[in-house]
């Protein structure tokens, strides 16, 4: 079988297989949108077996997904949809990916609560009384769902009829992904509290079948699709997202962070990334196994 390189992403490889895609999760790992001229060992694999952990849970559910095999130890075999412009959408369209992503937000965190703070989203709209101060970390009354676009250069945030007119779906389906989005990010949450984290937030991409039946694709539920925090330090005010904080702490340390940013500000070129120390290479990788086995509940050993 013929496997053409199909996109290169920072973290995943794509391979066109015909009827089929093959996804490849490396040990590549990007902050601050660049990608570190280092590789943190395991990473794929435990990313990667975090996806087919929820794609199996969905299974069980009765929720379609994309996902077919395993493909030990960091890739996995999906059905393939096709990539389709909005304007080429019409009502009876099928098998194509729906360009949409679907993010559900549980918790006063990350580009929501920048939005409250300027105003542009108010607390009513999050559930909360008219008034009420928002806190960094407050947990949403209700799950907060909002849709933004996929196949845009640069992803703007959409209003529900602006969804329906663009991925060209009734308001029936509409319902029908914020419901699945809910169900699985309600059996992520009893998964994942017990065993001591807190699912802040993750984002959800879909496509029709060629029945034109909802499937979820690309992976959810990950280290790095999803935000988790740990549930004791939650508990003493603070809120660490656990997959990348640690690489993003040494940069900040070292300067880098701050060099970089202002080189945006300025328009000037930006300075480039360096290595990771090996420390925090080791540290990072042990983070990732941790997350994985605390996502999971299964014990980490490489199948690779």
């Amino acid at each position: 079988m013929e496997r053409k390189p199909l996109r290169k992403g920072s973290v995943k490889e794509v391979y066109d297989l015909g009827r089929e895609l093959e996804f490849r999760f490396t040990d590549r790992i990007s902050v601050f949108d660049k990608v570190i001229p280092t590789l943190i060992p395991h990473k794929g694999e435990t990313l990667c077996r975090e996806g087919v952990h929820w794609f199996n849970r969905a299974k069980r559910m009765g929720i379609k997904t994309h996902f077919e095999e395993f493909l030990p130890p960091n890739g996995m075999l999906v059905k393939k949809v096709d990539v389709i412009q909005p304007e080429d959408i019409g009502p009876g369209s099928r098998n194509y990916l729906i360009p949409l992503e679907v993010i559900c937000r549980w918790y006063a965190a990350g580009s929501i609560f920048d939005r409250l703070v300027t105003g542009k989203v108010g607390p009513e709209e999050l559930g909360f009384p008219g008034g009420h101060k928002v806190e960094y970390g407050e947990p949403l009354p209700d799950p907060f769902i909002e849709v933004s676009t996929k196949l845009e250069r640069v992803d703007r945030l959409l209003d529900r009829g602006e969804a329906l007119k663009l991925a060209g779906i009734t308001p029936q389906e509409y319902e029908a992904i914020c419901e699945t989005v809910l169900r699985i990010d309600e059996d992520i949450r009893r998964e994942v509290e017990p065993r001591g984290l807190i699912h802040v937030d993750g984002k959800k991409e879909f496509a029709f079948d060629g029945d034109r039946e909802l499937m979820v694709i690309d992976v959810f539920g990950t280290a790095d699709e999803d935000r988790f925090w740990d549930r004791a330090k939650y508990q003493e005010g603070e809120f660490v997202d656990l997959s990348k904080e640690h690489v993003r702490q040494h940069y900040r340390r070292t300067g880098y962070k701050d060099r970089l940013y202002g080189a945006r500000d300025k328009g000037e070129a930006e300075p480039d990334i360096p290595p990771l120390p090996e420390e925090v290479v080791a540290t990072t990788s042990e983070i990732y196994i941790r997350l994985f086995e605390m996502i999971t509940g299964e014990k980490f050993e490489s199948s690779g």
